[in-house]
């Protein structure tokens, strides 16, 4: 990433994976980006590690009833089993995503974070990969699932990126600064 860019990152104060959280935060941050994070409440965000362990807990910017999703770049939506299933039933988390869709700006979401696309109503017609148990699910909401660690979707006008769970997020991370790099170069 070689600009400055505006992150949000959407999660549920507890339950979200440690790492699908924290290494695109950092990373972004250490790349000069401006991340915010948003859960339901201002309270502690409490990440797991592998839905089981404890993992770090994080402070959220900003709860998610005060976010103008206008001023962000990208849309970072994490995985944990617990957080997505949670977040997918909060109509402040639908909106955002479809204030991204709709504008054209990109997404990035990784391993259960993609459930919130299938809930939003905007998984039909992409190509997209996650953890495979939600495979049913997305193909049920017109998605093409396939088990690839990176998947980088164009349809509807708008950029996707998904990938299955920590273990891609080397790839995911290449993936959203490919995206924001080429956000960066229409907006120039």
């Amino acid at each position: 990433m070689t600009h400055p860019t505006k992150v949000l990152a959407i999660v549920t104060n507890y339950g979200v994976e440690q790492d699908e959280l924290l290494v695109p935060v950092r990373h972004l941050r250490g790349s000069g980006g401006q991340v915010d994070i948003a859960a339901p409440h201002r309270d502690d965000i409490r990440t797991l590690v592998h839905d089981r362990e404890p993992g770090e807990t994080v402070r959220p910017t900003h709860a998610l009833d005060e976010i103008d999703p206008a001023g962000y770049d990208l849309l970072l939506i994490p995985g944990g089993t617990l957080n997505a299933d949670a977040l997918r039933l909060r109509l402040e988390a639908v909106a955002i995503l479809l204030a991204f869709t709709t504008s054209g700006r990109p997404v990035a979401a990784i391993c259960h974070g993609p459930w919130l696309l299938a809930e939003a109503g905007v998984a039909y017609g992409k190509r997209l990969t996650s953890y495979p148990s939600l495979r049913t699910d997305l193909a049920n909401a017109g998605a093409t699932w396939v088990d690839e660690p990176l998947v980088a979707d164009d349809a509807n006008g708008w950029r996707l990126l998904t990938s299955r769970n920590p273990g891609d997020l080397d790839d995911f991370l290449r993936g959203i600064d490919a995206a924001l790099n080429a956000r960066a170069g229409k907006a120039a």
